[in-house]
């Protein structure tokens, strides 16, 4: 089973592949985790990436594309994958459907959380991180308590970031690039979309529901 997972910036897509890949037991594949990875080693690649990960640049889709078919080489996980943040394009998408088939693989669903900018923004905005135990909490929908939060309130944090102007833009952009990409997978009738605006338990729910039909 493969699984491509979408959703704007606050979505809660990283949350969701985190329990799914738990639950089905799927290996999660991000493509920020793979280049971070792979700037730690010394290879020629790995310090091309890191340079421009410090630089705050984009890193090239041939180098992606390639950290990616590494992955669909590896018989151990190769049919058990959950991608996160990939492909982030057409040529990305196209490239991944051309790897699989390459492998004699399939994508089993892609799955996209739908969710408005006016709950992006507000579900950003609300982010805190606590600097202490790194817990994640939202000021408007999951705020820190006595209850949930054993540092002090101090230690509450939020990213450089997460500003409106910033989301914002984030938001217009997952539209632009991911719209082409979505319609390309609906036209392989392998798409589901899912309500991304329910609590973290109902999509999940939902998105199991899914994946079991898959596997009957």
């Amino acid at each position: 089973m493969n699984i491509i997972l979408f959703g704007p910036p606050g979505a809660g897509k990283g949350t969701q592949a985190d329990i799914i890949a738990n639950d089905f037991n799927l290996y999660k594949v991000s493509s920020g985790n793979l280049l971070r990875k792979e700037s730690q080693n010394s290879s020629l690649v790995g310090k091309k990436i890191k340079i421009l990960l410090d630089k705050g640049m984009f890193v090239s889709d041939d180098i992606i594309d390639d950290l990616v078919e590494k992955i669909l080489l590896d018989n151990k996980i190769n049919n058990r994958l959950i991608f996160d943040g990939y492909p982030r394009n057409l040529t990305q998408a196209k490239k991944l459907n051309t790897l699989f088939e390459k492998s004699s693989l399939k994508i089993s669903c892609v799955l996209s959380l739908d969710v408005n900018k006016e709950t992006v923004v507000k579900r950003i905005l609300g982010r805190q991180i606590c600097s202490k135990c790194d817990l994640i909490f939202n000021e408007y929908y999951n705020p820190a308590t006595i209850l949930n939060h054993k540092c002090d309130n101090k230690f509450l944090q939020k990213r450089s970031d997460d500003n409106k102007e910033v989301v914002e833009q984030r938001y217009e952009t997952y539209l632009k690039e991911t719209l082409p990409i979505l319609n390309f997978y609906k036209k392989q009738n392998i798409h589901r979309s899912i309500n991304g605006t329910a609590e973290i338990n109902e999509i999940y729910k939902e998105i199991r529901d899914i994946i079991a039909s898959l596997e009957a």
